[in-house]
């Protein structure tokens, strides 16, 4: 009986030993992890004194701001042209870049035209020759006329003599119209600018072969550029040709104002949208392709705003003091868009409420408070 309590009592200290032993390890863990650490300072931070805010103060109040739509576009060239290849031939001479300007008439390129010229030396022979047939069929209808005044040979004859000349003449004809012809094909072996402007891109160069109806290069003129804006079904009866409207170039980050020029009469099936085209002056650096916005008016709006200046961002949030009893009081509140020095508050904020627009020191103080 005394083994037995022995026993027993021997596994009861091993036991407790083990239990303490594991709730020690447990309360270290839980100490290390931090949760016996206050989650939250014991006491609020103080408001900064308010001359650490001094400025100036300013009410929250309603504006009222245009409201506007936005279509999307692109800039484009009012005249643009294609030159493209009207022979079979190789490029011999290539005179002109991407972004080159260009008068009208200038040359820029020229096509091997070997066998236009011999074709036109031949065109050439062909007409003297038929000059001078022309000439010979000529003086012998003069000479048979005048026998035959005189009787001295038959009207058979003379009709000979003048179907001749018709048919010389009609030959003459002929040759004249091949050699024409043949200077005309000639031309097309330069091609020349058939107006001012700026060369686009080149499609050729020096030693290509090119084919007729082969597009060679294109050329814009800068001067006239227009913005084709999509615009929805239900916006485009508020525009009319003629009217003035705001354009914004992405690109350059560029406002402008237009003129709507042409309205196509006929919506897109995808997007049901009309192609509105907006011509005018435009600032300088505008190429074809831009991406820009036209501006549709659609009346003016209300909207709660303050002035820029009284707004702090600390990381994500954004903070406003305003003045409740005479103290400043720090709130939190949701901007929206930028007015000018204002901006809109879409929460944290009542119409009459007073706010204050601290000077750069008091701000800096207020961000380190």
């Amino acid at each position: 009986m005394q083994h037995t309590w022995v026993r027993w009592t021997g596994w009861a200290g091993k036991a407790a030993a083990a239990l303490a032993f594991a709730a020690g390890v447990t309360v270290l863990l839980l100490w290390l992890a931090g949760k016996f650490a206050p989650k939250t300072p014991s006491a609020a931070p103080e408001e900064p004194p308010p001359e650490q805010i001094a400025g100036r103060v300013a009410t929250v109040e309603m504006i009222r701001v245009p409201l506007d739509e936005w279509a999307v576009g692109s800039i484009r060239a009012v005249h643009e042209t294609t030159i493209g290849s009207k022979l079979l031939a190789r490029v011999v001479e290539v005179d002109l870049k991407a972004g080159q300007h260009v008068h009208a008439g200038d040359v820029l390129m020229r096509l091997d035209d070997a066998d236009l010229k011999a074709k036109l030396e031949q065109a050439e022979a062909a007409a003297a020759s038929a000059e001078a047939a022309y000439a010979q069929a000529k003086n012998d209808e003069e000479r048979y006329a005048a026998l035959l005044k005189k009787n001295a040979v038959s009207r058979q004859d003379y009709e000979k003599m003048a179907t001749a000349l018709k048919s010389a003449e009609a030959e003459l004809r002929r040759t004249h119209e091949i050699v024409n012809e043949v200077n005309a094909t000639l031309g097309w072996a330069t091609i020349r600018a058939p107006m001012d402007g700026t060369i686009i891109d080149k499609k050729v160069d020096a030693g290509d072969m090119v084919t007729p109806g082969q597009m060679l290069l294109t050329l814009f003129d800068p001067t006239r550029m227009q913005l084709v804006a999509g615009v929805r079904e239900s916006l485009a009866h508020r525009l009319k040709v003629g009217e003035d409207v705001g354009v914004q170039i992405e690109g350059i980050e560029k406002q402008c104002t237009g003129r709507i020029s042409e309205i196509v009469p006929q919506a897109q099936a995808a997007s049901r949208a009309f192609d509105v085209k907006v011509t005018g002056p435009c600032p300088e650096g505008i190429y074809s392709g831009m991406f820009a916005r036209l501006r549709i008016p659609l009346g003016d709006e209300e909207l709660l705003a303050i002035p820029r200046r009284a707004i702090r961002r600390v990381g994500q949030l954004e903070l406003v003091y305003v003045l409740e009893h005479d103290r400043p009081v720090r709130r939190a509140v949701r901007s929206g868009r930028v007015v000018g020095d204002d901006v809109e508050v879409l929460s944290g904020l009542r119409e009459g409420e007073k706010v204050i627009v601290p000077d750069d020191r008091s701000r800096e103080d207020s961000e380190h408070a």
